[in-house]
């Protein structure tokens, strides 16, 4: 297997890390509470998805 003959300088390795960034999350709003959710996920603050009740969600009680 060849090794390289010159080693590569720090800004071409990092040209090719140059795509590495985080992107942000698409957030879509829920039909029925009107709360962000990401999308083709159930919503969490109200237990729907494609409009049919999937969970049921029980509200936290404070002290």
């Amino acid at each position: 297997m060849p090794n390289p003959t010159s080693k590569h300088s720090k800004s071409r390795r990092d040209k090719r890390r140059a795509n590495w960034k985080i992107t942000v999350p698409h957030v879509s709003m829920c039909p029925e509470c009107q709360e962000p959710k990401l999308p083709h996920r159930v919503c969490m603050s109200c237990g729907t998805y494609n409009g049919k009740k999937i969970l049921e969600v029980v509200e936290k009680e404070t002290a």
